[in-house]
């Protein structure tokens, strides 16, 4: 370990000289405590480095080493079930070290390294592995087998490979590189986490397959696909942070990396309280079992949130690479952002748009493009995706700064989260005008297919849903669209004055966002929608949306449709224990409703 001497600090940067060959990107501990941290400029006889820890009362003079290490995330048994801080440390190694006050400092490996995990091997001596192969299995949680990989830098012949119960520092193999030497393989490896994980040659694949996260709006009219990135810019209270933990209860996934970086702590305390005690929907098993946390909080020191973002992306990747479909929910990166900002001016960098230095965009662009549906490394061939969600904090809620305008060119989804919506309660408080999905109309076929596949009978409801569900979401999104010109004609001469198809129109719009849209996070059945009641709903609204509009062609008045019982319960049939059935059973009411009403007025109409 080489030292020198701090000549300069500022805050969380400290610029030290006296160690002539340090790297960018090298591991630096700092002052007699050793804190943590990262060197991020060199200059010509000094350098620049962020420190992850409080850096009062550190002074010119104090020695500064340099460890020949870059920032890195441990990598194997023992992440699932866990909660990290921004630089991987495990908090309650954290507390039982230091007590609830974290001290500075303090080391604590990622991994524990006295919990035993039995070991199941794969593969036999003699064989020859390469990157990314399976070696083994261990079993790291009832819900999760955990692959035990040849770290992407190894390859060569496995001479021994051992059987039974051992730590994650104890080797489980012995290869023979090919230059000859021998190294042991451990159940654990290390990887810098500023560097993507390799994949396969020609390994990036289109994302063909929607992420299920049992969000209406989202599922239904802004899909985003496995292996995509979305974006969720909102002010503050418009609900950022409840839609990532919906989207971290809920998607279909099947690991979910959690960062809270640089939120507050009462946030992250309530995601602590609640995951353990939530039922994965699938599984039935805790929600936890599948879920990594990291927290760094907005207490914690400022330039930890971006090793934080790292980490996470990191520990995603690791799983991805086991053939896992992985998303990662980052909450937020406006915080980062703010971090990367103020890292820069300490540098005395000149700043651009709004104080943020000219490689912003190129900092966000290396976040979003670590996700992507895959071929991974290794044997035997498997395909592994990382989902990132990313929510960002414009001030004032204006997304024409730079954070947000920046991250909408290199994500494909965007939930344009609205005040005036949340201030109505309307919740989740996505703007259908101002969202989009770029991946919409390549994976709306197999979310239809994950429906039919966990409930057939939604083919004996629906025989030509796979046909006919895009153009009734299509005709959905144009009922909103058009719905709110009429309304800004309504606003001036009164909704009475308006004829009763411009009025359905209006009555249509109501029950898409009611019955539809809206949906409480904290309703024990509203909570997650299973892909086939979401579709009936759809079908639902819009079958009646059809059939009142052939009445009215009929001249029959609008007020006598609107007036129905049908109609409330198409606000309210989203909360039915029944779910899918109960749906099915108000669409046959409907039909019968709206058929008694054409017997009234003496019109002649089928309703299939």
């Amino acid at each position: 370990m080489r030292m020198g001497d701090i000549v300069r600090v500022s805050g969380t940067v400290v610029f030290g000289a006296g160690i002539p060959d340090i790297e960018v990107g090298e591991v630096v501990e700092v002052g007699e405590e050793k804190l943590i941290g990262e060197v991020i400029r060199v200059f010509e006889d000094s350098f620049a480095a962020q420190v992850y820890e409080p850096t009062s009362g550190l002074k010119i003079g104090d020695p500064i080493f340099g460890t020949g290490k870059k920032l890195v995330a441990e990598l194997g048994p023992g992440l699932l079930s866990n909660i990290f801080d921004g630089i991987g440390r495990p908090l309650e190694e954290l507390l039982r070290l230091s007590g609830p006050f974290i001290s500075r400092g303090i080391k604590a490996y990622t991994l524990p390294r006295d919990k035993k995990w039995e070991f199941r091997p794969v593969l036999k001596a003699g064989v020859e592995v390469g990157p990314g192969d399976i070696l083994g299995t261990v079993q790291e949680t009832p819900y999760l087998e955990h692959k035990i990989l040849v770290p992407p830098t190894k390859s060569g012949v496995l001479r021994e490979i051992y059987e039974g119960e051992f730590k994650v520092d104890e080797p489980i193999a012995l290869l023979e590189t090919p230059d000859g030497r021998e190294e042991k393989l451990y159940m654990y490896h290390d990887w810098p986490v500023k560097v993507a994980r390799p994949v396969a040659r020609d390994g990036r694949l289109p994302p063909s397959t929607p992420l299920v996260t049992g969000q209406r709006v989202i599922d239904v009219l802004f899909p985003v696909a496995k292996g995509g990135a979305a974006c969720i810019p909102g002010g503050f209270g418009t609900g950022k942070t409840v839609t990532l933990h919906q989207l971290a209860k809920w998607s279909d996934a099947d690991v979910v990396v959690y960062v809270g970086c640089g939120e507050r702590g009462n946030e992250m305390s309530e995601v602590l309280t609640e995951f353990p005690e939530l039922k994965d929907p699938r599984s039935g098993r805790p929600l936890m079992e599948r879920t990594v946390l990291i927290a760094n909080t907005s207490n914690m020191p400022v330039s930890a949130r971006e090793a934080s973002v790292y980490i996470g992306i990191t520990i995603a990747e690791y799983y991805r690479d086991m053939g896992y479909d992985v998303s990662l929910m980052a909450d937020s990166t406006s915080r980062w952002a703010e971090a990367i900002r103020e890292i820069s001016g300490r540098l005395g960098e000149m700043p651009v748009e709004r104080g943020f230095p000219a490689y912003l965009p190129d900092k966000i662009a290396e976040f979003y493009e670590r996700a992507g549906r895959v071929k991974v490394l290794g044997r035997p061939e498997r395909i592994g995706s990382v989902t990132v969600v990313g929510a960002v904090s414009p001030p004032g809620g204006d997304f024409n700064e730079p954070v947000t305008t920046h991250t909408l060119r290199f994500t494909g989804v965007f939930w344009a989260l609205d005040a005036d919506l949340a201030y109505s309660r309307h919740f989740p408080s996505i703007n259908w005008l101002k969202s989009y999905s770029l991946y919409a109309d390549s994976i709306i076929g197999d979310y239809v297919r994950i429906a039919l596949e966990r409930n057939p009978r939604l083919k004996e409801v629906w025989p030509n849903v796979e046909a006919e569900y895009p153009a009734y979401r299509i005709e959905a999104m144009n009922i909103l669209t058009n719905a709110s010109e009429v309304e800004s004609i309504a606003k001036i001469i009164g909704e009475k004055a308006l004829p009763d198809d411009q009025r359905l129109l209006l009555l249509t719009n109501e029950l898409i966002k009611e019955g539809l849209l809206r949906q409480n996070a904290f309703d024990p059945v509203d909570s997650y929608s299973e892909p086939d009641k979401s579709i009936m709903i759809l079908k639902a609204i819009i079958d009646f949306h059809r059939m009142a509009e052939r009445l009215i062609r009929d001249n029959v008045p609008l007020d006598r449709i609107a007036e129905l019982p049908v109609v409330s319960r198409l606000k309210r049939v989203k909360l039915d224990e029944r779910r899918f059935d109960a749906v099915v059973e108000l669409i046959g009411q409907m039909k019968e409703e709206l058929a008694k009403v054409a017997g009234e007025y003496r019109v002649t109409v089928t309703f299939e």
